[in-house]
């Protein structure tokens, strides 16, 4: 299987690259973290914490729906990755050509993004991007109208693609794949969690299976567990994969994925859905205690148990945590 793709698979994009003026290259290094992990998640918690009434009909079912899209996204990239095992484009291990006119702390910044480790195939950043991004403009549907946020969507999503291409971390192969995988996780979890615009379909109406209210509010009865008990299987299947390939990088990030999923289904379970906006008096503290299980889960990665227990604590308090200040408040009122 393994030579379905192939490690020298480019089609003159690095030569394209090579060509492009330095500040351009180094403006796409910049946006390549739209589509970082760690800008994603945060930017899916804000929304899954904060959004209102004028995002979505139910915000909370909306933003944890997201959540395990993306999550859903990245186990599928662990298991290509590790499946397929590709290297990535000779630029990505250096050495790298820094532009002289870069203040020290950016040329730092710089060489951090262009040099990349791991399997090139797919691209976790266009796999990320266009499954947040989407799901983002799927999910919050008050905001603007239909094509405004799904033109958004995928300039941001292309934009993110693009980059990884210009920096020359991936070769074309890897984002366009990145971009079909992201955009059908999609549509397969908001499937799972029963959205009626993904429900209803001409296929599932031509088999007779269940069909949807079409009038129906997309998010009013959302339930992302089942995305997320997916994401942490389809995590599992490729921890298996990596640890069978000796694929010491994939195993962690594999892990990762099993405990990000286990973690969002448990932490779901804890909350009814329709919980308003988490006061900021509530998200600044949680906000802290996650954010250091999150770097205490990498930077404790061996042994990997303590990085899926970590992972696990730091998932199941983003999801719970809506209900959170209603729990305090109770105790409190039994108290007195």
């Amino acid at each position: 299987m393994t030579g379905l793709v192939a490690a020298e698979r480019g089609i003159g994009e690095t030569a394209l690259a090579d060509a492009l003026p330095e500040v351009v290259v180094v403006a796409f290094a910049a946006v390549t973290h739209l589509a970082d992990p760690w800008f994603l998640f945060g930017l899916l918690a804000v929304g899954y914490w904060f959004a209102g009434d004028g995002t979505a009909e139910s915000p909370r079912r909306a933003g944890a729906t997201a959540v395990a899209a993306v999550t859903c996204a990245y186990a599928a990239t662990a298991l290509g990755k590790a499946w397929f095992a590709v290297p990535r484009p000779p630029g990505a291990v250096g050495p790298v050509d820094v532009p002289a006119w870069l203040p020290g702390l950016l040329s730092a910044w710089y060489e951090a993004q262009v040099l990349s480790d791991g399997f090139g195939f797919p691209s976790g950043h266009a796999t990320g991007g266009a499954a947040a991004y989407l799901a983002l403009a799927l999910l919050y549907d008050r905001i603007w109208t239909d094509r405004t946020r799904y033109v958004a969507a995928a300039a941001v999503a292309v934009a993110v693609a693009a980059s990884r291409v210009v920096i020359e971390v991936h070769y074309l192969v890897d984002v366009l794949a990145g971009l079909i995988v992201g955009g059908g996780v999609v549509l397969g979890a908001l499937w799972l969690a029963g959205d009626p615009r993904v429900r209803r379909s001409p296929l599932s109406d031509a088999a007779g299976g269940p069909t949807a209210d079409p009038a129906a509010d997309p998010t009013a009865e959302l339930n992302p567990e089942p995305a997320f008990l997916l994401a942490a299987v389809v995590s599992a299947g490729a921890l298996a994969v990596a640890v069978a390939g000796g694929h010491t990088g994939e195993v962690v990030e594999a892990g990762v994925g099993v405990a990000t999923g286990a973690g969002g289904a448990i932490g779901w379970r804890l909350v009814d859905g329709d919980e308003p906006a988490v006061p900021v008096r509530a998200a600044v503290p949680a906000l802290a205690v996650t954010g250091g299980l999150w770097i205490g889960a990498y930077a404790l990665a061996d042994p990997l148990v303590v990085t899926l227990a970590a992972t696990t604590a730091a998932v199941v308090a983003v999801v719970a945590l809506p209900v959170l200040p209603e729990r305090i408040e109770g105790l409190s009122r039994i108290r007195d």
